[in-house]
């Protein structure tokens, strides 16, 4: 999947009404690498749409190829089969948490993150070689290489699975660092305050209890 040239050689994605924050506008970011790479070190997103007039957050994996984001569910998912229509306007977001700011006043806690947030409509992906390569980046998004270390899906599986399609067009980033931003007035108070950082790790793997004898752990495992 190629990029669209005017996307591959801009450096930031243009802001919009809707992604222009009303609050710390500082924080705020539109530059492609910033915003992929946040992308790319998430699992989950949350994806949001309106059902029947009503709010809906589903959390589900994503992968991302050059500026599309795929998505995948139930061909029995109502939002995913109204996408096979003329789309599904959403909102995906992504959030990394990388410290708990403590202040000496309980209104400036906070937290440091980067987050992205996606706006745009959702078109269901019914080209066969496009859902292969989407159902593989989403294999490949979880673990760097799995999807060349699995069997893929068959016709039955395929059937059974939807996969939608969200441009990066408008788009923003959001981040957070440093450390309290306590008042003048109360950085004397007795109270400790700064950040507790948060580490994402891996623990060692687990083989399942039914592995056959001698299957080695992978290197893209072993690696991490």
């Amino acid at each position: 999947m190629q990029d669209r040239p005017e996307e591959a050689q801009a450096a930031v994605y243009a802001p919009t009404d809707r992604t222009v924050p009303t609050r710390s506008a500082d924080r705020a970011s539109y530059d492609r690498e910033l915003v992929h790479a946040i992308l790319d070190e998430g699992y989950v997103c949350h994806l949001g749409f309106v059902r029947d007039g009503a709010p809906v957050v589903l959390p589900t994996l994503y992968g991302r190829v050059g500026e599309r984001l795929y998505v995948h569910g139930s061909t029995g998912s109502r939002p995913l089969r109204t996408a096979g229509g003329s789309g599904l306007p959403v909102c995906l977001t992504v959030t990394h948490v990388d410290g708990l700011v403590l202040a000496r006043s309980a209104f400036h806690h906070s937290v440091n993150y980067r987050s992205v947030v996606v706006h745009g409509v959702a078109h269901q992906v019914t080209d066969p070689e496009e859902r292969r390569l989407a159902l593989d980046a989403l294999v490949d998004h979880v673990v760097p290489g799995r999807a060349a270390d699995s069997r893929p899906a068959d016709r039955k599986e395929l059937a059974a699975t939807a996969v939608i399609r969200l441009d990066l067009e408008e788009v923003s980033a959001k981040v957070r660092t440093g450390g309290a931003n306590d008042d003048p007035a109360d950085l004397s108070l007795p109270y400790w305050a700064g950040v507790v950082p948060l580490r994402k790790g891996y623990g060692t793997p687990v083989p399942n209890a039914d592995l056959a004898p001698g299957i080695p752990l992978p290197d893209y495992l072993a690696a991490r």
